[in-house]
């Protein structure tokens, strides 16, 4: 991604913030992630993050998705010192349609991103608006997709290991490139 396109995005999710009454420091306002995943599709498939803590135990993270934005499919697998990552998605703003296994919703919400559909397996369909939260087990696949006007999350969850996620599209790079 380059230099100018990553500050963009970054000011749009600082944006969403805001209208989320998120109130967040200079340092976590300087620290925000910008991931494309390697995809170059960031406003289509990407997220933008801010973790305040991670330590052995937990982790706590705020997620900004740009209206329609995809977090693609993917799994927090068994690590040595645990079954996989366990995280409890709260929506603080907008509208998240989340989808994990188990039996598929018929009538979806949403699609995937146009094209990469053979990616997207999880089809259980969990709508969260402001207030309301569900939790992941480990080792579950998922994905999920902000509505019309993007979402504030915040992640709740065991330690994070994002290095270690198991994405279902085989193009995706977890590090963001900064060019």
């Amino acid at each position: 991604m380059e230099r100018q396109e990553y500050e963009a995005i970054k000011t749009r999710a600082l944006e969403l913030f805001e209208k989320a009454n998120i109130v967040l420091t200079e340092h976590e306002k300087a620290t925000l992630e910008v991931a494309d995943f390697g995809l170059n599709t960031i406003e289509v498939s990407g997220l933008q993050l801010i973790t305040y803590v991670n330590t052995n135990r937990v982790c706590a993270k705020e997620l900004a998705l740009l209206p329609n934005q995809t977090c693609p499919e993917h799994k927090h697998p068994k690590r040595s010192f645990d079954e996989g990552k366990e995280e409890t998605f709260r929506c603080k703003y907008g509208q998240v349609f989340l989808y994990v296994e188990g039996p598929e919703t018929s009538l979806r919400a949403v699609d995937p991103p146009l094209g990469d559909e053979a990616y997207y397996t999880a089809g259980q369909e969990v709508l969260l608006s402001p207030g309301e939260q569900y939790t992941i087990p480990p080792n579950t696949l998922h994905w999920f997709k902000a509505g019309s006007e993007g979402a504030i999350v915040s992640e709740f969850s065991t330690k994070s290991t994002d290095e270690e996620d198991i994405f279902t599209d085989p193009r995706i790079k977890r590090v963001p490139e900064i060019l």
